[in-house]
């Protein structure tokens, strides 16, 4: 065997250690409060199929069964349309940088294992490539790839270079120091264009291999915010109203007593509506019974702040209400994209614990109330969480790309998070706080609590909405 040099083997270790760790954070499982590792695992390089999608879950005791809600007559064509979709889905979601790879101990090639990135059908050079090998009459390396080509400079002397422009580029040289040079100046060029996809060199000498990931991303336009001066330029206050116009009124009153300026969006989709006026509130009205998530989506599309505040139409600003307090920590952590606060003192938080299944049943969902993970540093009153109650500061370009399903129209809160698991990054403040108005004789609204609470008939669907839309075998809510 070949001896390296001490800083060669920390190399090697350091690459195995994070491979190790890449693998661990991608492709494990998480099932209640434990995550479980394969110990069947092989040495060699697993596509994304290999991992995604290809086992049975365990439904947690309690669970709901989605396929008890699919007729019996419907079920076999709604799941070949269902696994027909998802493969869809998997096209798009997946790529060549979520194969498994594993570096081969001891060896002599140097390649970059992670921040490679290219632009699409732009040469770029591959840096850090290097042989790093005992003395020999002459050294050959060949690197290959399959989405684009690979070029060098001019052939020096006593030098060969085949497939320059090609996917497969071999150099030999009696001198290793000009091989190094060569290999300083390779580039690739991917070949096709894709906005965001990846390719795998593989890089050989001899009997040693390895492959590294190249990254293809058209770079993203940035699209900035003017934070201003002020708590106006920052937020915009959002709500959905259905003949609750006493409610809203003294809502908006509250707010108008500690934030005079801030622009208030109303998403109203009420059987009888009323004039709803006043500086700086902009009132939409919607076709009559729209339900929840359409008007959500309405009052966030007109949002032109970075944040928005989701309040509830029956909700009530206090001293407490410190809208502040929430940007600040957004602020802090630009990470995150929905900070959630109190109703009345409770948070209601809740873990969104997902387990992927095999492409016939689907996956499996638990639903844990009171769930959350690790305290924001610096924010020892603020955790992290997978959702959150109707009290939100919420980014706005986050939340309009993940949007509120509008087929769910009375049953409907925790599903905008489901839907945004593992794209929205979501955490709970406790320190800020909104009250909650009590319905009387005077503010109550007949007509509002006929369609305020769902029959049976609605949550039959949301459930039947979650096995082909979340391609789930069962959801647990606890």
């Amino acid at each position: 065997m070949m001896s390296l040099s001490s800083t060669r083997l920390r190399l090697v270790a350091v690459t195995l250690i994070i491979l190790t760790a890449f693998y661990v954070i991608h492709f494990s499982n998480f099932h209640g409060n434990l995550f479980k590792f394969s110990s069947t695992t092989k040495l060699r390089s697993f596509s994304p199929s290999n991992f995604s999608l290809g086992h049975q879950c365990i439904c947690p005791k309690g669970s709901e069964l989605l396929k008890d809600y699919i007729p019996e007559d419907q079920y076999e064509e709604l799941v070949k349309r269902r696994v027909k979709e998802l493969q869809q889905y998997k096209t798009r979601m997946a790529s060549e940088l979520s194969r498994l790879l594993f570096a081969s101990p001891n060896s002599p090639l140097q390649y970059p294992i992670q921040g490679y990135i290219v632009r699409p059908l732009t040469s770029t050079l591959i840096p850090g490539l290097g042989l790093h090998a005992e003395n020999r009459s002459s050294y050959k390396v060949s690197l290959s790839v399959s989405k684009g080509i690979l070029t060098t400079n001019i052939t020096p002397e006593q030098t060969i270079i085949k497939g320059s422009g090609k996917n497969k580029l071999i150099i030999e040289s009696r001198s290793l120091v000009t091989l190094n040079n060569l290999l300083a100046k390779v580039s690739y060029t991917s070949t096709d264009y894709h906005i965001n996809t990846g390719d795998l060199a593989t890089f050989q000498f001899e009997m040693h291999e390895a492959v590294f990931p190249i990254a293809i991303k058209q770079p993203r336009v940035p699209v900035l915010y003017d934070m201003g001066t002020d708590i106006s330029s920052q937020v915009t206050i959002t709500t959905k109203t259905f003949q609750r116009y006493k409610h809203l009124r003294v809502l908006l009153d509250s707010i108008r007593q500690f934030y005079s300026n801030i622009k208030i969006i109303v998403a109203d989709d009420s059987l009888e509506t009323e004039h709803i006026t006043g500086e700086n509130i902009q009132h939409y009205i919607m076709p009559p019974a729209q339900g929840w998530f359409a008007g959500r989506n309405l009052a966030v599309s007109q949002v032109t702040t970075k944040y928005f505040l989701w309040v509830d139409d029956d909700f009530v600003l206090t001293e407490k209400t410190k809208i502040e307090n929430l940007v600040e920590v957004m602020e802090a952590m630009p990470e995150l994209d929905v900070v959630g606060g109190s109703v009345k003192g409770n948070q209601f938080y809740f873990a969104l614990i997902y387990e992927e299944g095999e492409e016939i049943e689907g996956g499996c969902l638990y639903r844990k109330s009171g769930g959350k993970f690790q305290s924001l540093p610096g924010y020892p009153q603020c955790s992290m969480t997978s959702g959150v109650v109707n009290f939100f500061l919420a980014r706005t370009d986050a939340v309009q790309r993940v949007g509120f399903d509008p087929k769910l129209q009375r049953t409907a809160h925790s599903e905008f998070f489901m839907d945004g698991l593992g794209t929205l990054l979501v955490a709970t403040c406790g320190d800020v706080s909104i009250d909650h108005q009590l319905t009387t004789s005077e503010n109550k609204s007949p007509l509002y609590n006929k369609f305020r609470y769902p029959g049976q008939g609605d949550v039959e669907f949301k459930l039947k909405l979650h096995f082909y839309k979340n391609h789930l075998k069962c959801i647990k809510y606890g």
